[in-house]
Parts: C-alpha cells; sequence; structure tokens
C-alpha cells in the first residue's frame, strides 16, 4: 500500500513545512526560564531564585533521560507509515505514551531516593534545598505528562504534523509563563507557584495532545492490547530505545567534562565558555528542524524500500542544513562580539569569550554532519550504529582532551569538543552506505 506521505514529492517546501514549526517551537523553550527566574528574582531574597535553578536542573536531567523515547517513536513511525501499517502507527501511539505515564509514575514512586541521590551530587544551603524539594514535590506529579509528551511529539514528527508540535509547544510555555505571573507575582505563592504552573502547563499539554491525535482514535488498534502489547514490537522498541539512551549518555558525559575541565582555567574562563555554549544551543535548535524532517522523510522511504526517495530525502534536507549553518556561522562572525556583550556584562569574561569565538563561528559548519547524519540513522532505526560511533566519538574526545589541553589549554578544550563533532559525522558517513544497503529495494 501506498500512503499519501509516499505518493506526495519530496519537495523544498515539504522539508520547510517540516522543519520550521520545529524552528519556531524551540524559540520558546528558553522563555520559560527565563520567567520563572523573573518572577522568583521579585522576592527579595536569593534563596527562591537558587532553589528554582537546583530544582529546575534536577528535573530537566532526570526527563532528559527519556528523550530517546521521542527519537525512538519517530523513526519507527515514520517506517510503519512507510510501509502502509496504519495499525501500527496507531498501536505505536498507544505504546510510547503508555511508557511514558509508567516512567513517570515510576519516578513519583520513587521520588524521596531520587532527590536524596540529587541532593547528594548537587549539595546546596538547607534553605535552598527545603525550597528545591518543595519546588520538586510538586512538579514531580506531573512527570507522566512530561514524558508522555516526549512519544506524542516523536509520533506527531513521524508524521509530518510539526504545526501540532508548535501549537503544543506555544500552548504549554505560553500557560507556564502566564500562570507564573499569576501565581508568583499576584498570589504570591512563590516557589510554589513556579511549580504548580508547570504541573499545570504540562498536564493541560497532553490534555492538548490527546485532543491534536484525536484521529488516532477512530482505528481500533490504539486499544487493542495484542498490538500495543506486541513482544517482537516491544522488544524492538526497547532496543532501539537503548542504543539512542547509550548515545545520549555519552554526550551528555563530553559535555559535562567540557564544563569541569573549563573550571581548571579560572572562573573568567569558565564563564566565556558558559557564554560561548549558547552558541552551540542556537546551532542545534536551528539544525534539529532539519535532522527532525530528514528522521521524518528517511523514516517513511526506510519503512517502503525506497532508495531513490531516501537518496533524495537525505541529499535535499541536508543542503538545507547546510545553507542554515553557513549563515550562522556567518551571523556569529558579525555579531558575535556584540552577543557576548549582552550576555556578559564582566569585561575580562567578554574579553575571554572574544578569543574563543573562532570556535563557536567554525562550529555550525562541523555540525552538519553529525546532525543530520543522527535524523538520517534515527529515521532508519540504525541506533546500533549510532551507539557504536559514538563511543568512538566519546573515546576519541577523552583522548583529544587529555592531550591537547595540557598544550592548548581551553583552546585544546574547544578543539577536543570540535574533534568529536567531526568524528561523529566522519564515523557516522562510514556507516551510511551499510543503511543504504539494508534497505528492502532500490
Amino acid at each position: 500500500m501506498t500512503t499519501q506521505a509516499e505518493r506526495d514529492p519530496i519537495t523544498h517546501r515539504r522539508i520547510l513545512k517540516i522543519a520550521l514549526p520545529i524552528l519556531l517551537a524551540y524559540i520558546t523553550v528558553p522563555l520559560i526560564g527565563v520567567v520563572d527566574t523573573g518572577v522568583v528574582g521579585q522576592i527579595p531574597s536569593p534563596e527562591p531564585i537558587a532553589a528554582v535553578g537546583v530544582g529546575a536542573i534536577i528535573l530537566t536531567g532526570i526527563y532528559w533521560i527519556f528523550g530517546f523515547l521521542r527519537m525512538g517513536t519517530t523513526g519507527l513511525a515514520a517506517q510503519a507509515l512507510g510501509q502502509g501499517d496504519h495499525d501500527e502507527v496507531a498501536a505505536l501511539f498507544t505504546r510510547a505514551t503508555l511508557i511514558g505515564l509508567v516512567a513517570g509514575a515510576c519516578l513519583i514512586l520513587l521520588q524521596t531516593p531520587i532527590f536524596a541521590g540529587a541532593f547528594l551530587v548537587s549539595p546546596a544551603s538547607p534553605e535552598v534545598e527545603d525550597l528545591a524539594r518543595a519546588y520538586l514535590q510538586i512538579r514531580i506529579w506531573s512527570a507522566p505528562a512530561a514524558i508522555a509528551l516526549y512519544g506524542m511529539t516523536g509520533w506527531l514528527i513521524a508524521q509530518e504534523r510539526t504545526r501540532d508540535v508548535l501549537i503544543l509547544q506555544f500552548w504549554m510555555n505560553g500557560l507556564n509563563v502566564a500562570l507564573d505571573l499569576i501565581f508568583v507575582l499576584q498570589f504570591g505563592w512563590g516557589v510554589d507557584g513556579v511549580a504548580l504552573a508547570t504541573f499545570l502547563a504540562e498536564w493541560s499539554a497532553l490534555a492538548l495532545g490527546l485532543y491534536l491525535c484525536r484521529d488516532v482514535f477512530r482505528r481500533p488498534a490504539w486499544r487493542v492490547l495484542d498490538l500495543v502489547l506486541n513482544r517482537a514490537k516491544l522488544r524492538r522498541m526497547a532496543m532501539v530505545n537503548g542504543d539512542i539512551l547509550i548515545r545520549s549518555v555519552l554526550l551528555q558525559a563530553i559535555f559535562v567534562s567540557f564544563l569541569l575541565f573549563g573550571g581548571k582555567f579560572g572562573d573568567a574562563t569558565l564563564a566565556a565558555n558558559q557564554v560561548l555554549l549558547q552558541f552551540l544551543y542556537v546551532t542545534g535548535y536551528a539544525l534539529d528542524g532539519f535532522a527532525y524532517a530528514a528522521e521524518a522523510l528517511v523514516g517513511q522511504a526506510y519503512g517502503s524500500g525506497r532508495l531513490a526517495r531516501l537518496r533524495r530525502a537525505v541529499r535535499m534536507t541536508t543542503l538545507w542544513a547546510t545553507g542554515f549553518a553557513v549563515a550562522l556561522s556567518l551571523g556569529f562572525a558579525l555579531i558575535g562580539p556584540f552577543a557576548i556583550d549582552l550576555l556578559a556584562k564582566d569585561p575580562e569574561v567578554q574579553a575571554a569569550a572574544r578569543r574563543y569565538l573562532p570556535w563557536m563561528i567554525a562550529a555550525p559548519v562541523l555540525q552538519i554532519g553529525l546532525t543530520m547524519l543522527d535524523g538520517i540513522f534515527i529515521g532508519a532505526t540504525r541506533t546500533a550504529d549510532m551507539r557504536n560511533m559514538m563511543v568512538l566519538s566519546a573515546l576519541t574526545y577523552f583522548a583529544a582532551l587529555y592531550a591537547l589541553t595540557p598544550v592548548l589549554g581551553n583552546h585544546g578544550l574547544w578543539l577536543a569538543l570540535c574533534v568529536s563533532f567531526v568524528m561523529r559525522g566522519l564515523t557516522l558517513a562510514l556507516r551510511y552506505p551499510a543503511l543504504e544497503r539494508s534497505v528492502a529495494a532500490p
């Protein structure tokens, strides 16, 4: 069976229709942290700001572990769509949502040891810890919704419904901001108000997501337990998600070690590195839109076994990503110094950030390969390759880190990070021919 998605040609307009809503959705992500900080900053005490910061970091780190659910669901759902298996697409929706709900419920049950361990790793003053615990004890009750939304988002992306993803993000983040202002500034609920705002925003977003995905409920397969809990499908989903989890943990280890090593070169250099990392985040948000387009289009082509269509999806999404990456590099070269002055007011930090700015100018171009190949391999669910190449890249990074930083200092640190970018892209590129050979039919 040929699906509508397969009949439609892969055009520049279609790629932008997938990618641009993702870019717009990500614009709202940093806004929450800014507003959370701003509203509690109106309280004449430093403890509430610190408590919200600590609590948000802890939960973000915990939820980040479940990011595999978004990526794995996208690849599997896109392939099922490409195969014309609409019953499996519907079953995947329920499967991913249930996994998210169950995972969130487990976090609620285990909250006491989880929070205790988190505060051992990141100790805070008694006042801050008490406030952070109060924040966490409210927000943890929306964990099922927050994690289930990962799976729901992946399912929507697989079907190129990124406009719905944009609606979800704008609703959730917009409601969060509005409730922050009401609960904290008008009602005076402080840290509890910030947590309650997020709790309500996440559950309301899940409800909205179910409404946006309501067409899935017209197909009985969404509630057929033999399909939803099919052992072979669950096993495959577990393998795909497990590979992505390992890959993501290694990636996180690279960035954590980067920050820790940066501290060896003084406070000003550490602060400069933190400022420059914002450029990397902007690059990631920009290129992810096209990587998500690759996930959906490659997954559909891979599922239908159409190699020519897969190649076209790879070529066209990468072309757009390359154009954006070059534009970002030029933009960083032109406005980088002004952006640094906006983000940091200390002259020593500004000078240090300018000194290492050339690495940020090079970074977008160096990230094209790894970002797009990640999307391509997720779409094809070649996650074992992603895991294995990430292992090689991490080993290369740590070897470069220990070899270069004693000689080049912080420049060596940035060089090691850039080496890891190139290594990830190169190793995945070497595995790409195997991906094409695995396509069912040319």
